[in-house]
């Protein structure tokens, strides 16, 4: 998987590009965090199918894998957070868009 990469612009930028911006930062966030999701689940899915694997390993990887659900979460509510300030203070639609 690369690194998301966000292109930089040569001239100034306008509000609006900001704004198209900032979107898309929160997408690649969005993206990232799909990301570790998948990933977790696909941790949960391997320990599940071992053979040998205890009662006390599956809770360890079990409860690892809510820590990480709950941090996203907590990130989730960050990014709801930044998408809200944007639409309430930066994004103005102009009269021309219907």
């Amino acid at each position: 998987m690369s690194m998301p990469v966000i292109s930089m612009h040569c001239n100034p930028i306008t509000m609006c590009q900001a704004v198209t911006d900032l979107i898309e930062s929160i997408a690649l966030e969005e993206t990232a965090l799909s990301h570790i999701l998948n990933a977790e689940g696909e941790k949960l899915q391997r320990v599940i199918g071992l053979e040998d694997v205890d009662f006390c390993q599956l809770m360890e990887v079990n409860e690892s894998v809510a820590n990480m659900v709950g941090v996203v979460s907590s990130l989730e509510l960050v990014l709801k957070e930044k998408l809200e300030f944007i639409s309430n203070n930066l994004y103005y639609p102009s009269r021309d868009e219907s």
